[in-house]
This record gives C-alpha cells, structure tokens and sequence, in this order.
C-alpha cells in the first residue's frame, strides 16, 4: 500500500534551522572550539541538522553548572514535593509535544512513525510521572542499636551524574535516566548519542519551559572520545550511568575506577527466544520474530537466537521467514511503514559485515541477507537457519534485524546452551506449560524473562542484566539506590 509520508510539523521544521547549541546552566551555548558535527536522516543519508560539538572545556563548564546547582542552586533548597511538580509539569509537556518529539525521533533515528507516537513518547511520559511520584516517597528507618544512642538513616542524592545515552531509544534512555536521578535531588551531565542528539536537544526546551532552575540538567552533544570520556573522567563527577556496548562499557568502567565512581551500566545482549514443543505457535512465532524485528533489531534485549525442538524446526523456520518477508519496510514517516532504515552508515556495514559472516561460516540465509533499498541504511529482516553455538552470529551482538534459529533436543541441553553466551541481559520463554516456564526463569542467567511476551516493560519493573550485560538496574524502586547515599546518624541520648 502506498501513501503519503506524514507532513512536518511547522516548530520541527523551525527547529532543524540553524545549528544547534549545547545547553549548560540554563544557556545555549556554542561549544568552546566552535566545532560542530551533521547528523543524517538515515532514511536518505543526508544530513538532517548541524549540532555543536561538545569537548572536554565544554564538559568541564557542563560538571561546575551542575555542581554549583546541586551546592549552592536552588534546587538544592527544593523539598521532594517541589521537585515531584517539577517533573510531573515536565512529563505534560512531553505529552503536549508528543507530535513533534515523536518526528525528530523518526527523523534522527530512523524508527517507524507508528513506533515514536505510540511507543516512545508515551513511554517517555510514563517514566517521568512514574519517578516524580518517587520523589516524596524515599524515606530512611531508625535503628534499634546497642546502648545509649539513637540511630537513623537518611538516603540522600548522590550528587552530580553524568549521563550517557544510546541511540537506539534516545528519548526514552534519557528518561529513564533523569527520572530517577531528578526525583533523588542529583544534577546531571547528559551527552547523548552523536547519532541521536535532537531529542534530547528538544528536552532541553522543555525543561527550560517547566522551570528547572539553572544547570539542574545540562546537555551536551559530542562523542565519546572527546565528550563521553571526560565527563567520565571527570573528578566532580559522583556518579556515571551509561547504556551502550558491552566494549564501551567495561571501558567506562576502568576509567571510573580512577575516581571510585559509583557506576550503572546497562550493556548488550545475545537473549535467547526459547518455543517448546507446546507453545502455541500461532502466538509464538510472531512473537519471537516480534522479539527480534522490533526497532530494526537495534535493541539490547533483541531475542537474537531463536532454540525450537528440533522436531517442529523445519515448519517454525518456514513460519518465521514468511512473517519476515512481509514486514513492510520504508522512510519512517510513512504511517504504513513497519521497518525503517538502521541508524547510520556505520551500523548497516556492521550488520551487513555478521551477515556475510555468517554465510562464510556455514549458516543458511533463509529470507533476507542483503541491503533491501537505497538511498538510505536499509537491510532486509533475515533469518538464518543451521547456525550451530560457536558461530560468531550465535555469540556476538549484531544490533540488526538478524535472527539465528537454532535446533535443541531436550530441555536440559537448551538451558546450557541459552546460557552459553558472556551476556545475560534477557530471554524469552513460549510454553502452555506453566510448571516449566517457572523451572526455565529460575535456570535462565538473564536480568529479565519473558513468558509467552516479549519487550514488555514498565516504569515500575526494575531492568538490568547478569554476567557482561551491565551492573545495576534501571527503572523501579530499585533504580533509586544508585542515585543516592545512605547516611547513618548517631546521637548520644546520655
């Protein structure tokens, strides 16, 4: 079916205009070397908006904003009620530019239309009202102790966090990252992706329009050599929370050990998608390839590795390359699109580069395989079949719509070989059994399984991964812990 993309909005249209400057302290700045990189639409390859490119100096002003507003601001006055309203007035005015975040995301990103207007935005929204309602909820406990003194805990916010943001769900990573930091109190540096910075550069606005007071929250477009790494490095930095590549992220980890930063880490993934022999396939297997398809396979969680009993393999492969075949693909705007263009240049050689890897190594392309259209970083939805453990699209994280379906014979055999991978971010479990959905959760090495769903997430759920996907967790009661301090307070009765 053929139709027309979506019009632009007139105040996206406006803000693409010009270059777009660095917010620090409640400013627009340029950065302090004048440098500026393109952002592309990665739909057509050309480039979509000039930013400027923030640098170490630009860092350095970003960290003292922050700090001044956590020391000495009035912020660091607020009471929780008064922050609580600041957030939640943040979150309606998201809602009331749903329309316009949710093209810059497509335009940026690439995503289909019908995923940033119904999925991002709106999760967007509900991870900020979920964490203003934390704000006045974080209380400490007296302690029965020993002797003549009366002890008690106070949680207290950890500081300054520098934030480093994917580009895989820009606005919705950069939520899940200030929610929780802005309802504990803290301040933050936020650098998002190079790839990506527009919505969160539309943030930016936004923030100023609810009125949080200056260098409350600073933004700073960059790369991660120049940008990424000093504010890693820098010694006025309390805290650190990255979501990217597992590489990236043990890097992060060793520089901040430094300093003894206190560290979240939300990395990659191989997630097996697991289809017993009494899964209901007509909901299974959409929704394995769902698992895997979603946002052009550019998700941490991407069930990469389909394991079907090997005696309904044949017929589960042939299912899961026709639902392949028939995913629409096209620019984001298109409201008919289902697929859109990866993210840049260098992600479609990656992916294409485990393709070919893939087919060298003695794997069968079922569907799929190739670049799918020009211009712009399209790759068809593939399907492999016959990839045994140790092929490197069975180990390493592709972040593409690449899926590998692999036959198992029993369950115990399937468990170790889920297992069998240095990340344990998610899985996914298909089954009418319920005995055996609760014995696999309980056998899985992954932060979250899935039971006949897939990427299903709430703000009130806690996420993180096992093994080399990460440290910590992000959404939930449990992400507050790393945005504050505990405090033990002694007081002599005598």
């Amino acid at each position: 079916m053929e139709s027309v993309a979506v019009e632009i909005h007139p105040r996206v249209a406006q803000f693409l205009q010009g270059t777009k400057k660095l917010f620090i302290g409640g400013d627009w700045v340029k950065s302090a070397d004048g440098k500026t990189f393109d952002t592309p639409n990665p739909a057509t390859g050309k480039t979509l908006a000039t930013v400027y490119e923030a640098g170490a100096r630009d860092v350095d002003r970003a960290v003292k904003a922050a700090r001044e507003a956590f020391d000495r601001g009035p912020w660091s006055r607020m009471s929780a009620a008064e922050r609580s309203r600041l957030i939640y007035k943040l979150a309606d005015l998201i809602a009331e530019h749903q329309e316009e975040l949710a093209q810059l995301e497509t335009l940026d990103n690439g995503k289909p239309i019908r995923e940033t207007q119904h999925v991002d935005i709106p999760v967007a929204v509900e991870h900020f009202r979920y964490f203003a309602g934390w704000s006045t909820k974080v209380t400490g406990q007296t302690i029965p102790v020993s002797g003549p003194f009366f002890n008690y805990t106070r949680h207290e916010p950890v500081g300054v966090v520098g934030q480093i943001i994917p580009w895989n769900f820009p606005l919705v990573m950069a939520v899940w990252k200030l929610g929780a930091a802005l309802a504990m109190g803290c301040t933050a540096v936020l650098k998002p992706a190079e790839q990506t910075p527009l919505s969160a550069l539309y943030l930016g606005r936004l923030i100023q329009e609810a009125g949080f007071p200056e260098g409350v929250v600073n933004i700073l477009p960059g790369f991660g050599e120049t940008a990424g790494q000093p504010l890693v490095e820098h010694p006025d930095v309390d805290k650190v929370a990255f979501t990217g590549s597992t590489e990236v992220g043990r890097l992060i980890m060793k520089t901040a050990a430094d300093t003894v930063k206190n560290v979240t880490l939300e990395l990659g993934g191989k997630s097996p998608n697991i289809l017993l022999p009494d899964a209901d396939l007509s909901r299974a297997v959409p929704g394995a390839l769902n698992g895997i398809m979603f946002n052009q396979g550019q998700v941490c969680t991407a069930g990469s590795r389909v394991f079907v009993q090997k005696k309904m393999y044949d017929n589960v492969v042939a299912d899961l390359a026709s639902h392949a075949g028939n995913i629409q693909q096209g620019v984001g705007l298109d409201p008919n699109t289902e697929m859109g263009p990866l993210v840049s240049e260098e992600q479609l050689d990656r992916v294409t580069g485990y393709i070919q890897k893939g087919i060298d190594e003695g794997a069968e392309v079922v569907v799929g395989g190739k670049r799918s259209r020009e211009p712009g970083y399209f790759v068809s939805p593939t399907v492999f079949s016959m990839v045994d453990d140790e092929m490197t699209i069975a180990q390493e994280e592709i972040f593409g719509p690449v899926v590998a379906a692999m036959p198992y014979e029993d369950l115990d055999d399937l468990i170790e070989r889920a297992n069998r991978t240095i990340y344990g971010l998610a899985a996914g479990v298909w089954t009418e059994n319920v005995k055996n959905a609760h014995y696999i959760a309980s056998k899985l090495k992954a932060g979250t399984v899935w039971v006949n769903c897939y990427n299903v997430l709430d703000p009130a759920s806690p996420f993180g991964g096992f093994k080399q996907s990460g440290i910590g967790r992000e959404m939930g009661s449990y992400a507050l812990d790393h945005y504050t301090e505990v405090k033990s307070v002694w007081i002599n009765m005598d």
